[in-house]
């Protein structure tokens, strides 16, 4: 089986990491959390944001996942082409615009089934056991990646077991879901028309975001054709408040994801009286800082060759004025 095909029969396990993942930082173990419980506003906030990726409104997760401020200078940042926030959020972003590309082309659908029949239809004991060695590879890359905090690793190392174990039972191999699902992915790819990056710039990123609503639904609704139902994870989303010091708290969650139960704990910050994901924080104030030094380093470069162009009109002119009897 070919790197590519396993790309794009992975797909699925890759972006439910993204779904979850992208929300939830760290992992512990206790006693399942009361759904019942009064939820503190920590834990409501987070909820909120499960919320918004389960209604497909990515533009209202964008919109509550950081101050209105920073919301501002973020779309800024995207119109300059230094920032495609929220989309960097995702741990493959990378991959978005390829897999967009690749699902656009007009020959999409038969290439992809025809590379479906010839390397995946049938083959079950093979995708059984790829499941299995990239569980249990994503589970070691994990354990000795560095960028990682051990709750990181321990919360993430949950999401690929079960993961694993998930695509080792779907129907994956089944050639009539495979059509349903290259019928889906490649026309609601097409019509968001966003697989490069300059079609994002001149999208700009609230409708770049209503425009991969659809897709972004789309592979959801895919995902819970062959068992995994993502929605599921972010409604059934239970927390409590661990701590809370000042403008800092920590929230311990719990989620559903592929028959398991998973756990983590979240650090939340409060800014200007509402409570956001730190992690999520953090990245956004990197992302800003680097698009200010950015435009400084173009202003400054700017003003550089605006000098040079003035003097040399100067000489120019100088040189070109008639010379006094």
């Amino acid at each position: 089986m070919s790197m590519s095909s396993k790309s794009w029969q992975y797909r699925g396990q890759a972006m439910a990491l993204v779904l979850c993942g992208a929300l939830l930082v760290g992992a512990c173990k206790r006693d399942r959390i009361d759904p019942d419980a009064p939820a503190a506003e920590p834990v409501a906030a987070l909820q909120q944001l499960a919320r918004h990726v389960a209604d497909n409104d990515l533009l209202g997760y964008a919109r509550a996942s950081v101050p209105p401020a920073h919301y501002t200078r973020l779309q800024a940042a995207w119109a300059q082409g230094h920032s495609r926030w929220p989309l960097t959020e995702l741990p493959l972003d990378g991959q978005l615009l390829p897999m967009l590309a690749s699902l656009s082309r007009p020959d999409a659908p038969q290439r992809l089934q025809r590379s479906f029949d010839t390397q995946i239809a049938g083959q079950a004991t093979g995708v059984r056991q790829a499941a299995h060695s990239m569980g249990l590879f994503g589970v070691q890359y994990l354990r000795n990646q560095s960028d990682y905090t051990d709750a990181q690793r321990a919360h993430y190392s949950q999401v690929v077991d079960a993961l694993s174990k998930w695509a080792a039972a779907a129907p994956l191999t089944d050639k009539q879901r495979a059509r349903t699902t290259i019928t889906l992915l490649t026309a609601t790819a097409r019509t968001a028309g966003l697989s490069t990056d300059a079609q994002l710039q001149a999208a700009g990123m609230e409708e770049s975001l209503r425009r991969l609503a659809p897709f972004f639904k789309a592979f959801k609704t895919a995902l819970a054709s062959y068992g995994l139902a993502l929605d599921e994870a972010l409604t059934g989303l239970r927390g409590e408040l661990v701590s809370e010091l000042g403008n800092d708290a920590v929230v311990r969650v719990q989620y559903p994801l592929a028959g398991e139960q998973i756990e983590a704990q979240v650090r939340m910050t409060r800014r200007d009286g509402h409570w956001y994901v730190a992690r999520t924080l953090e990245q956004a104030d990197a992302l800003l800082q680097a698009a200010d030094a950015a435009q400084a380093a173009q202003a400054e470069h700017d003003a550089a060759e605006a000098a040079k162009a003035e003097a040399a009109a100067q000489v120019k002119d100088g040189a070109s004025a008639p010379a006094k009897p």
